[in-house]
């Protein structure tokens, strides 16, 4: 099987996450880069001491879909239909992917 170096990367979870560590090499010679942030099947993996992830861009997706939303309908729907559409069409872009992590309140 081989590796796509452009799409691979390396990240470290757990005690030694700020540990620098040495370049890996796949069979073909590629040097694969050790990164902050990765994306797993829509999900943003972070660097951490413990297995974390990121909420920016969904949260941002989110928001960008929202005001499209709001852009389009304006003041002409009601707010039902508008919370509707919410519900229905981009909710679940920000909240797909928390089922299997524990979110903490950040105050």
């Amino acid at each position: 099987m081989s590796i796509n170096a452009k799409k691979t990367c390396c990240l470290r979870i757990g005690l030694r996450a700020n540990a620098r560590c040495t370049s890996i090499v796949t069979l073909n010679g590629t040097l694969l880069q050790w990164s902050d942030e990765l994306r797993y099947l829509g999900v943003y993996v972070v660097r951490s001491f413990r297995f974390k992830i990121s909420l920016d861009k969904p949260r941002r997706s989110f928001y960008r879909a929202a005001n499209s939303v709001f852009g389009k309908v304006g003041r002409v729907a009601s707010e039902e239909v508008t919370i509707q559409l919410f519900n229905s069409n981009y909710l679940s872009v920000l909240l797909y992917g928390l089922e299997p992590t524990h979110l903490e309140s950040q105050i």
